[in-house]
């Protein structure tokens, strides 16, 4: 992964370079390219010998939903990734896009995994926290996943905070066998 994230670096930091000055929301466009790419079979389309580089490029325009898909700098944009055999490069270029978004807001993207759906208030509560620790803003994604059973497992960037029901049963599980 570390060649592709070399590879997409210039295409993230050349989107960035033009983001304050451009209309056009770069990270959402791309995340939405990125996405769709993902699909199952897209990729596949699009680095098939038997369709043509044009119908690429309108395959992936078509599937954008933004209103900014007919601005020149997107056209030629998706252009230059098919063009160039770097369609499958999308979701390392969205990724590192963010990246450098959020380090110029001076934020993070915080994927927050609980047992249950949070309130409203708890959420806000735990959000100020987290970000009093980590001395960022945050925006946080949350996750219900059952099987945590209770608590709840915090990613901010490689760091991992886990204080769920699960880690501490598999903790306990771990002192009883040794």
């Amino acid at each position: 992964m570390a060649e592709l994230a070399t590879i997409a670096r210039p295409y993230a930091k050349a989107l960035f370079s033009l983001e304050p000055t451009d209309c056009i929301a770069w990270p959402a466009l791309v995340e939405e390219l990125s996405e769709f790419v993902r699909l199952p079979g897209v990729f596949s389309i699009a680095s098939s010998p038997n369709v043509s580089r044009q119908q690429v490029i309108n395959l992936l325009l078509s599937a954008l939903k933004s209103p900014e898909k007919d601005s020149s700098a997107v056209k030629n944009f998706v252009q230059i990734l098919v063009q160039n055999h770097r369609v499958q490069l999308l979701p390392e270029i969205s990724a590192q896009l963010n990246a450098l978004k959020n380090e110029r807001e001076g934020t993070d993207d915080v994927i927050i995994k609980i047992a249950f759906i949070p309130d409203h208030q708890s959420l806000n509560n735990l959000v100020a926290a987290l970000e009093r620790k980590f001395h960022r803003k945050l925006r946080p994604t949350v996750k219900i996943e059952p099987e945590l059973i209770g608590g709840l497992r915090v990613t901010i960037g490689d760091k991992v905070l886990d204080i769920s029901v699960q880690a501490q049963l598999a903790a306990m599980q771990l002192a009883l066998t040794a």
